[in-house]
């Protein structure tokens, strides 16, 4: 109480609740929003009919054998014999050689061998497996396979694979290659081809036995392996030096984030390197931990002071304080 019995302001009251005495201007947030929108959409439209891309259909290992089946079974044979580039690849998928490195250091080799695939067994062998049961000439050509010498087993594919080569099909399901020595070679690709062209093997594949079979590792290696995909790719403009790109639909967000990524393929020296995957790694792991550092690097922390690009940003109140 002071003097005259009445109570003294507060020296500590809350500025928030004193009443603004400035400036005020009208503004209808639902009008702006409205705007906001309506251009968002025009924008969205239009950019889609510019540079939209095709909405094709899934590749599968059905649609490469009924459209080129030539290639499939020059490629299964590859699988089989243990010559195609997934089973040479090295970590994660096998041991035939160290993969990827960074200088001296294997980096592929330190993550180790975690999603294993055997191309003779996991990608011809094990589905095929599947119809064995009820194609006896089938069983006992697995079986001799199985059984077979590695020396047998080359001379068999090597044989194969250079008539396959030049066989021509009759309806897309059975190669008419020259009489040879293709051991079992020759009813197994038939087998497999005719699983392919039925969809049953891209089932096949995809069963890892638990309740979700969404696992596409092992069809797209073995799709990776032919030529039929990256031929594919290329009429598509979307061959690493082609610098094209495709946003599939349901894969939000999609392939445009990739770019920064991709872009380091297309220059030297990582665009001639074997080892351009670790190479290419290690540097956006580089630029993304310096993106990250940003507001505690000096010189670099002070540009948008410096640029005054906040000065633009806020121009009205500036303007009014002048």
């Amino acid at each position: 109480m002071n003097r005259r019995g009445k109570q003294s302001e507060p020296s500590n009251a809350d500025p928030a609740a004193a009443k603004w005495t400035g400036a005020t201007r009208s503004y209808d947030l639902v009008k702006e929003f409205a705007i906001a929108l309506a251009v968002v959409s025009l924008l969205t439209v239009a950019l889609a009919v510019l540079f939209s891309s095709p909405n094709d259909a899934p590749v599968t290992l059905a649609t490469w054998a009924r459209t080129n089946p030539q290639d499939f079974v020059v490629t299964a044979v590859s699988e089989l014999a243990g010559t195609s580039g997934t089973a040479g690849y090295g970590p994660p998928y096998n041991s035939a050689s160290e993969g990827p490195k960074l200088g001296p250091i294997a980096v592929a080799k330190i993550a180790g061998v975690h999603t294993r695939v055997d191309t003779a067994e996991d990608l011809v062998l094990k589905p095929l497996d599947t119809l064995a049961a009820d194609v006896p000439d089938l069983t006992s050509a697995i079986a001799a396979w199985r059984a077979a010498s590695s020396t047998d087993r080359q001379t068999w594919t090597d044989a194969y694979t250079a008539a396959a080569g030049q066989a021509s099909f009759d309806q897309g399901t059975t190669a008419q290659v020259p009489s040879g020595d293709y051991g079992p070679v020759a009813p197994m690709m038939t087998a497999l081809l005719t699983m392919a062209r039925s969809g049953a093997l891209d089932g096949a594949l995809l069963n890892t036995g638990g309740f979700y079979n969404n696992d596409y590792t092992k069809p797209l290696l073995f799709l990776g392996d032919g030529s039929y995909l990256p031929d594919l790719a290329v009429s598509r403009h979307l061959d690493g030096d082609q610098w094209g790109m495709m946003n599939e639909v349901g894969n939000y967000p999609g392939q445009p984030w990739l770019w920064l990524y991709t872009f380091w393929y297309q220059v030297p020296p990582f665009k001639t390197s074997g080892n351009a995957d670790a190479l290419v790694g290690a540097l956006m792991g580089v630029l993304t931990v310096g993106f990250v550092l940003l507001p505690f690097i000096p010189g670099v922390r002070s540009l948008p002071k410096k640029l005054g690009v906040y000065r633009y940003i806020w121009r009205d109140h500036y303007r009014s304080q002048r």
